[in-house]
């Protein structure tokens, strides 16, 4: 054994104090690096189940709230169908309502068309009456007055044109006032 030692030069170290001050700045390092590690790892697995507890209880609090929107989009959707269906009836009635106004309205129309054209006729009707009447109380009194010619012994007004005769009044029945 001794030759395997005579072989492997003996180094003699020699460390000084700044040597033996970098090396235990080293262990301490080292041991400061450790306990970092551990504390983090501490610190995320308390953060993990902190964040577990927190998703439980988020879930069993937004639970009832989630299940209660659910119902309100549910009557809200509920109550929108029924509007739907009442805007569409009300439309449809609207509808039906615009047609029979639409039809009382031609049927007005057609009314007012044939009572235009009655008045029209009762218009022609009465303007012929009017003309028949005037000329028979036309012919009533020139026939009165020819009477009251004939009575008074004298010329007519046509065999006399040169001097107007004098009418006699005539009454409202057309015939001469007894007076004269």
């Amino acid at each position: 054994m001794h030759m395997i030692q005579a072989a492997v030069p003996q180094v003699v170290l020699q460390r000084d104090a700044l040597g033996v001050a970098s090396d235990l700045a080293i262990v301490v390092t080292g041991l400061a690096v450790i306990v970092l590690a551990v504390v983090l790892i501490l610190t995320v697995l308390e953060v993990r189940s902190t964040i577990r507890e927190l998703r439980i209880g988020v879930r069993q609090n937004f639970g009832p709230v989630s299940d209660r929107a659910r119902s309100i989009s549910d009557n809200v959707e509920s109550i929108t169908d029924t509007l739907r269906a009442d805007v569409r009836h009300v439309t449809a009635a609207v509808e039906t309502l615009r047609e029979r106004l639409e039809q009382a309205s031609d049927h007005m129309e057609t009314r007012v068309e044939e009572f235009n054209a009655l008045l029209e006729t009762v218009q022609a009707e009465a303007e012929v009456l009017f003309l028949d009447t005037a000329a028979g109380v036309h012919g009533i009194r020139e026939g009165a007055r020819s009477i009251a010619v004939a009575r008074r012994g004298g010329t007519s007004r046509s065999e006399d044109s040169s001097e107007p005769e004098a009418v006699p009044p005539v009454s409202d029945d057309g015939l001469p006032h007894a007076d004269q």
